[in-house]
């Protein structure tokens, strides 16, 4: 949740980041379910980390999973459609080379690059709460290659200048779609 109405947002791009980054990602399972505090736990047991350990029955976790519009079916399936198209992505190696990139205001972003250097990523991310225009210049694209938001499964277009990203807003500008 959070102090504002972008907390499965947040939520999202937190996640976005860290399968982006150099190396193996560690997920943990209640992240993969969208699992919110148990403060009721935490009341039973008095042991601090007791909050962030729910223990789910079966037919509850399934019909949570299930119901199209609840936060744990956004998270389960925003999670495995991330993954889905880390698992295919060369550059997304855990060896794969990295650099940070210098973006303006709310923005943060770096660049993956596949070990034969066949695949370029841009991981771009507005990390805050108020849209952020991403400067497509400033990524040094190389004009004469088609580029392909991996996340939104979009072509970017020629003639596009600028990416509008939303609060919390992920993509992952690749040359190899």
């Amino acid at each position: 949740n959070g102090p504002d109405k972008f907390g499965l947002e947040r939520f999202m791009c937190a996640h976005a980041i860290m399968f982006a980054l150099e190396g193996i990602p560690g997920l943990y399972i209640h992240s993969l379910l969208g699992t919110t505090n148990d403060y009721e736990r935490f009341e039973n047991s008095q042991h601090n980390r007791a909050i962030n350990r729910h223990r789910w029955q079966e037919s509850k976790l399934l019909a949570a999973i299930g119901e199209k519009y609840s936060h744990h079916h956004k998270v389960f399936n925003g999670i495995k459609s991330l993954l889905a198209v880390r698992k295919k992505q060369s550059a997304f190696h855990p060896n794969a080379t990295q650099f940070t990139l210098h973006l303006a205001g709310g923005l943060f972003g770096f660049w993956r690059q596949s070990i034969d250097r066949r695949q370029s990523i841009f991981c771009v991310y507005n990390i805050s709460d108020k849209p952020q225009t991403l400067t497509l210049a400033d990524l040094n694209l190389i004009n004469t290659q088609k580029w392909f938001d991996l996340v939104a499964d979009k072509t970017i277009e020629e003639s596009q200048l600028t990416i509008e990203l939303e609060p919390y807003q992920s993509v992952w500008l690749s040359n190899i779609k």
